[in-house]
């Protein structure tokens, strides 16, 4: 029995839609239809109705009728993947001189949708941390202390739709799990561009954070140190911004942080 590539998709359509994306990356003009055909293998019909569905998510764009080119989708894209990278890539030496200061964990973290998601941590076996997220992992932002920093950062109304379309679900006691609660805990992380969790994702864990910008001004990530409660001590804020501020720095930041909800 022959083996299939690893790396050759399972799904025949996102093999021929690859196909497709490659020929036209490939080019600096837009392409004719019967040559994306001829190059790919595909028969025009069959190339014209992925190029169709590609154009529907904007991963293609058709500037005039029968010729095609890349579409803006892939470039919004690839920036998020770029300042992904680059985030992590400037905080990483930062990152594990914190954790060496604090012998606690230290994480990156992004937004994505409704979420975090932990993008890189360092962590010393000598934190005495039972649980300890991994890469990758996620939770939901009004649970997080740099989820609340994004949510800090957004329109009041956005925050409200945030709020009925996740039904502020709490994992806690100590969860903020109604509007006028989380606001209110909003407003001072605004105020002193810090955020805090108190146990709310987890009993016995706390954590502090602080706002990673880029050279727009743009929230892209959030610093923080997770700690067993009782070992969580509040001198390490000043050093959390510090680091966070360093981080920022390197990512080109110069100026005041663009807030939306602040205006």
């Amino acid at each position: 029995m022959q083996k299939k590539d690893p790396q050759t998709p399972s799904i025949q359509v996102l093999s021929r839609a690859f196909a497709l994306l490659d020929v036209l990356a490939s080019q600096q003009d837009p392409v004719p239809l019967k040559d994306l055909s001829e190059r790919t293998g595909l028969h025009p019909s069959t190339a014209h109705r992925i190029l169709n569905d590609l154009a529907a998510g904007r991963l293609v764009d058709r500037p005039e009728a029968g010729t095609y080119r890349l579409g803006m989708r892939l470039l919004e894209l690839g920036n998020l993947v770029k300042a992904r990278l680059d985030v992590r890539e400037a905080a990483i030496g930062p990152m594990r001189e914190l954790n060496r200061f604090t012998n606690q964990p230290v994480n990156l973290s992004v937004r994505q949708g409704d979420e975090i998601v932990y993008i890189e941590r360092t962590y010393s076996e000598r934190s005495g941390m039972q649980v300890v997220r991994a890469v990758g992992g996620r939770a939901p932002l009004h649970l997080t202390s740099v989820g609340k920093l994004f949510l800090a950062y957004e329109e009041p109304q956005r925050v409200r739709s945030y709020a009925t379309r996740t039904g502020l679900s709490g994992h806690t006691r100590n969860s903020l799990t109604t509007l006028p609660a989380l606001e209110r805990e909003l407003s001072q992380v605004r105020r002193l561009a810090v955020a805090r969790d108190d146990e709310e994702l987890e009993l016995g864990v706390r954590c502090m954070a602080a706002g990673i910008f880029d050279d727009q001004g743009k929230l892209v990530a959030g610093l923080s140190i997770s700690a067993p409660s009782d070992r969580l001590e509040e001198s390490w804020m000043d050093r959390v911004k510090a680091t966070a501020a360093q981080i920022s720095a390197a990512l080109g930041y110069r100026g005041a942080a663009t807030s939306p909800a602040a205006s």
